[in-house]
């Protein structure tokens, strides 16, 4: 794992790959962070039953699409998955934003998404040189998205649920990942048929980051959704993507991009959790007590 994320470091610290739009100085993200998880964690067979046990890939089903002719077993398989943490900039200009996404953060998730894409491939290449056969499932044809009985809107592998599973963070009210470095982040992973020593997960419910979790009665990320997508119940997919659809993509396409961009976000910054793990402190003051 150790050449790995210093392959990754090395990569993510040349400005040609992590820019914040071509050319720029900027970089698309800070440093990332790497973790991984056994092919065979319980927890992705629960995941798998919990949003779609019609179409969720499990770590073997997304190698098997990838490589059918290998007779892996979940066992020998690895997920190795990164956090990709916003910048301060880029953090500091979506918290002033209120109804429309910064161009900052616009461009993060347009161009930083080309950045993370181009990650996959680099992990993956980085791994076939030293014989080791790897896929980043979202990458894959056979990639699709899909509905969830359960939560609407899904997909055959969930990026997200990959880093928690790898240890990287817990889930908030409205569905962000609260990482260790916060919530304003992207996230990418590969399968690969590797193994790797096991690592214990630092919590052990999907939750365990979000302040709501601790007790505290945080209500800053429904404040900062101007769709009103989040509530005590969580996060209403619909009605975020429907103010996707009819607000900041047209406004991305009029004044910032000229094309439509999925960007909204607001509800990862001007929050708690924006840069860090807000329940860190609160835990190891509780251990001291």
């Amino acid at each position: 794992m150790r050449r790995i994320v210093e392959g990754v470091n090395r990569w993510m610290s040349d400005r040609t790959h992590n820019a914040l739009f071509p050319g720029s100085d900027q970089p698309a993200f800070d440093q990332p962070l790497l973790g991984h998880a056994r092919g065979d964690d319980p927890l992705f067979a629960w995941i798998k039953q919990d949003i779609g046990p019609d179409f969720f890939w499990t770590p073997l089903e997304a190698y098997q699409a990838a490589f059918p002719g290998d007779a892996a077993q979940p066992e020998e398989l690895s997920v190795i998955a990164w956090v990709l943490p916003q910048t301060a900039a880029t953090r500091a200009a979506q918290a002033r934003a209120t109804q429309t996404p910064s161009l900052e953060w616009t461009m993060a998730r347009h161009h930083g998404e080309a950045v993370n894409e181009a990650l996959r491939r680099f992990v993956v290449e980085h791994l076939a040189g030293r014989g080791i056969a790897a896929v980043a499932p979202v990458l894959l044809p056979q990639w699709r998205k899909d509905l969830s009985a359960r939560y609407g809107f899904a997909s055959s592998w969930s990026e997200r649920h990959a880093a928690h599973v790898c240890g990287l963070g817990c889930f908030g009210l409205s569905d962000g990942l609260i990482t260790a470095l916060g919530k304003a982040v992207r996230v990418g992973s590969v399968v690969a048929r590797m193994v790797l020593p096991p690592v214990a997960r630092p919590y052990d419910r999907h939750d365990a980051w979000c302040l709501r979790a601790v007790g505290v009665d945080c209500r800053a990320c429904m404040k900062r959704c101007p769709a009103g997508a989040i509530t005590e119940a969580g996060h209403d997919k619909a009605v975020c993507q429907a103010y996707l659809r009819e607000v900041t993509e047209p406004y991305v396409a009029r004044e910032q991009m000229g094309f439509a961009v999925s960007s909204c976000g607001l509800c990862q910054t001007g929050v708690p959790c924006e840069k860090t793990n807000p329940t860190a402190k609160r835990t190891r003051r509780a251990a001291r007590e």
